[in-house]
């Protein structure tokens, strides 16, 4: 039996604001959206161009608070060809959040505080 990776799911308060940081952060494209014929929920699909992974946003009509992320211990993480352009664009949007210096990666934060690691191409 083999398994591959599918997806990730992040539920997230504000869809149009997530779409938007997800692409101008990340360069993430939808692939394929899903709207509940009672409006109750909808999931969109973003993709890299490169891999078969996706990250599913999950939007919920009735859910009306931040979710409860625990102590963000988990995150996604991204390899970026130009770590130094990167690194400039999330600092202009303010969304770095933790950086490690003497491991040459950062983080930076999505709309609803989840975790983005960002490493260089060569790591």
């Amino acid at each position: 039996m083999k398994f591959k990776f599918c997806h990730n799911n992040f539920n997230v308060l504000n869809l149009e604001k997530s779409l938007e940081f997800y692409q101008k952060s990340l360069g993430l494209v939808e692939s394929r959206r899903k709207v509940a014929k009672d409006g109750s929920f909808i999931l969109v699909f973003l993709g890299d161009g490169e891999t078969e992974h996706k990250l599913e946003l999950t939007w919920l009509r009735d859910w009306e608070k931040p979710y409860n992320l625990g102590d963000n211990e988990f995150h996604l993480a991204f390899r970026v060809e130009d770590f130094e352009e990167a690194y400039k664009l999330h600092k202009e949007m303010g969304c770095i959040c933790y950086e490690n210096k003497d491991m040459g990666i950062y983080f930076i934060a999505d709309p609803d505080n989840y975790w983005i690691e960002i490493l260089p191409a060569n790591r």
